[in-house]
């Protein structure tokens, strides 16, 4: 979701707000990138002007028409250069005519690119009902990439180019190989509908997924470009909405009927890592640590970097600043728009300006505050370490005595509601606030809905780079439970910082081995197919074995810092069972057991130190 937009909602809702630092006092980068350095590539204007072109109309093969407008290099006094140029395409569902949230790029256009802003059917104001990334919208991409190649003002190359729903649109558009098509420039993608935003766990995504489609749906009825067929467009969208698509899928998901709670052909047809093996064309993929598809992104590198060059960014963000890459340049990483030339002046313009030879990885590490390089993701000098919950809530690499105790919390569906978490599944919207427990869990961790597990201060800085898993051993005094795992990083003052989760409906935790990770022989990110057939019962007062993903993450738990991990039963808003689920686990406790017969831990991909040279 586009930063700028967002952050106009939030401004509406809260007062105060903070603007973000640029990075600039940040330390060296530090690494092995293969031998790879970031460089700063730059080009003059090669035009200083920009034309607008809008009122175009692109048919589909339906019949159905949708709005399009274009961004032509101009001179000084905003004439129209008459000549091809390699074009930029941004296809949004967020209305390209909105003057908060741009659909082109300015710093593109005057260094010779055309930009071709295209609303999505059903979307601002093209026609047709929204199904948001259904197979209809798909099939549009081609067509859309299709025209945008015979155009006088284009050369017939074209690269893409946008963050979020803009960046998922250029996947779905690379799938289709069209030969036009030379580069994709994917700014916070989703991978993985299901898994990544709006079931995470088997949970609804009560933060994220009504935010988000209440945008969509707002947006398109704002009829910002004049167009005598904007009323007419208008009621359809909102009877759509109404209808056919955003109030049903949100109200059947939060009950738990219709079939949208679980995995399906729904979400695989909206999870672009489904496609990943058919792009063939050079890709750059930004991602967040904190981001709403933290999950996907390296996801989405690890895929599709099997055929053809990819590089992967993945910095200190949330949503909203990440849609901006907030802080660069910082650590010799430059900002995103000269990446972005980068990319397209290499790939469609053919000039040799050095992109391939960027580093493959480059991962903010949260903990040493810096950026650093490697090969490849996941890192290639992960090994896996496992750390267990002890009796006693310490955190320690030897397992468990035989009696050691377990730890009993209270079941209840709001815990976490003012959390880290709060403010990554809403965008990083309500972390604009400036309110403590967003960049603090200390407030969470109250032993009676989230217990802590601590390892004694690090003797030396330790790294975490990758997927880890959580194996709970738990039982729970109702039907079903829902269990959150944080990872949190205890500063010498006891600040505890959160650095990544994971949630899990326990009924849910079936297991696909093939399609699970491992490293040294340990499952490290657990693969659960979230169907009706792999609910498997809990039953009261019974120990079951949860296989827990945390979602991936880089870190450094610095010398005299400790690691923690806490377990809870609900992490709001970020996860809430449907309805259904919900009846089954509102009101427990779940003890989770620490000793011999049932070791709960957790198994992280931990990085040598010497991987990470020192400044």
């Amino acid at each position: 979701m586009n930063a700028k937009i967002l952050r106009l909602w939030a401004a509406t809702m809260v007062l105060g707000l903070a603007a973000c630092g640029d990075g600039s006092d940040a330390p060296a980068p530090v690494g092995d990138g293969g031998g790879a350095k970031w460089f700063t590539y730059e080009r003059a204007e090669a035009y200083p002007g920009v034309a607008q072109i809008s009122g175009l109309k692109i048919t589909m093969a339906d019949g159905i028409e949708l709005s399009a407008s274009v961004a032509l290099p101009a001179d000084a006094s905003g004439n129209t250069v008459e000549q091809p140029f390699p074009v930029i395409l941004t296809q949004t569902g967020y209305n390209k005519s909105v003057p908060a949230i741009p659909a082109s790029n300015d710093y593109l256009v005057k260094r010779g690119y055309a930009h071709l802003s295209v609303d999505v059917r059903g979307t601002g104001l093209s026609q047709g009902q929204w199904e948001a990334f259904g197979e209809t919208e798909q099939a549009d991409y081609l067509a859309v990439i299709d025209w945008a190649s015979k155009q006088t003002w284009s050369n017939g190359t074209v690269g893409t180019w946008g963050a979020s729903f803009m960046a998922i649109t250029q996947l779905y558009t690379a799938a289709h190989q069209h030969p036009a098509h030379k580069a994709v420039f994917a700014i916070v993608p989703m991978a993985d509908g299901y898994r990544d935003i709006v079931f995470t766990g088997g949970q609804t995504n009560i933060g994220f997924i009504p935010l988000w489609m209440g945008l969509v749906t707002a947006l398109g009825v704002l009829p910002v470009e004049p167009d005598p067929a904007a009323p007419v467009t208008i009621l359809e969208h909102l009877t759509s909405a109404l209808l056919n698509f955003q109030v049903p899928v949100i109200a059947q998901s939060a009950i738990g009927v219709g079939g949208y709670n679980y995995d399906g052909p729904f979400w695989r047809t909206r999870s672009p890592i489904e496609q990943a093996d058919r792009i063939r064309i050079p890709t750059f993929i930004v991602g967040g640590l904190n981001d709403i598809f933290q999950r996907g992104e390296p996801l989405l590198y690890e895929a599709i970097s099997r055929n053809t060059t990819t590089k992967l960014l993945i910095g200190p963000w949330q949503h909203l600043d990440g849609s901006q890459g907030a802080g660069l340049p910082a650590n010799d990483v430059p900002d995103l728009d000269r990446i972005a030339l980068m990319w397209f002046d290499q790939y469609l313009r053919g000039m040799d300006v050095g992109a391939a030879a960027v580093p493959n990885v480059t991962q903010y590490y949260y903990g040493a505050e810096r950026y650093a390089t490697t090969t490849g993701w996941p890192h290639p000098q992960a090994r896996a370490e496992r750390w267990y919950l002890r009796g006693d809530r310490s955190l320690s690499r030897e397992a468990p005595g035989t009696d050691e105790a377990g730890n009993v919390v209270l079941q209840q569906p709001l815990n976490g509601i003012c959390s880290t978490s709060t403010s990554q599944w809403t965008a990083g919207i309500l972390g604009l606030v400036p309110l403590p427990c967003f960049d603090s869990n200390n407030l969470n961790e109250n032993p009676l809905f989230e217990v802590a597990f601590t390892t004694d201060a690090m003797a030396e800085d330790y790294v975490v780079n990758g997927p880890i898993q959580a194996d709970l051993h738990i039982s729970t005094t109702a039907l079903d439970a829902g269990v959150l795992v944080r990872v949190t990083e205890v500063s010498p003052d006891g600040t505890s910082r959160e650095l990544t989760n994971g949630i899990l409906t326990a009924s849910l935790r079936q297991v696909d081995a093939a399609r699970s990770r491992y490293l040294d022989g340990q499952m490290i990110q657990p693969w659960h197919p979230f169907t009706e057939a792999s609910r498997e019962d809990v039953g009261m007062n019974t120990v079951v074995h949860l296989p827990v993903e945390v979602f991936p993450s880089s870190f450094v738990i610095k010398e005299g810092y400790r690691l923690r991990v806490t377990v809870g039963a609900s992490d709001f808003p970020h996860g809430l069972p449907p309805l259904v689920d919900l009846v089954d686990q509102l009101v427990g406790a779940m003890t989770v057991y620490s000793d011999a017969a049932h070791p709960s831990s957790i198994v992280v991909p931990a990085v040598p130190l010497s991987a990470l040279p020192q400044d």
